[in-house]
């Protein structure tokens, strides 16, 4: 190996350690959160593949439903359309709720996720859905619930 390359590679390795000392550095050790990534991150998502949410339109429930607002005692079925690819079904309510819902890709899974209100007073579930799938609602201590259908 010559004087040069040596020169070059020692370069390189010093750039690596600067850089990743850099972003250690500047994370402020925030571990973030996965459904609710950086804005950064969701423009670039719309940018390459435009939105991915569902659209409220190919969403059918069986409580009642003003618009997108869904109402219900005890719990709904909420029917997602088949999207033709991996997107988010969005649901936004004041209160908690609990969401039942098959996991995408043909996993024998289902997941169950009580959503509760973050600091803003406002519960946000996020749901991956690939396929048509019926995702189950309800209200802890059978209370009544409204949950919006969110296009973001």
């Amino acid at each position: 190996m010559s004087g040069r390359q040596k020169v070059v590679l020692v370069t390189v390795a010093a750039l690596l350690v600067a850089f990743f000392v850099l972003a250690v550095g500047a994370s402020g050790g925030d571990r973030g959160r996965a459904d609710d990534p950086p804005g950064v991150v969701q423009r670039l998502g719309r940018l390459a593949g435009g939105s991915t949410s569902v659209d409220p339109a190919t969403v059918q429930a069986d409580c009642d439903r003003t618009g997108d607002v869904l109402s219900f005692v005890g719990g709904c079925a909420v029917r997602v359309a088949d999207p033709g690819e991996l997107r988010t079904l969005v649901l936004r309510s004041g209160r908690p709720f609990v969401v039942r819902a098959p996991a995408p890709r043909d996993a024998d899974l289902t997941v169950r996720s009580e959503v509760e209100p973050d600091d803003g007073g406002e519960a946000v579930a996020r749901i991956a859905v690939d396929s048509a799938v019926t995702v189950l609602l309800s209200c802890p201590g059978g209370v009544g619930c409204t949950v919006t259908v969110a296009a973001d």
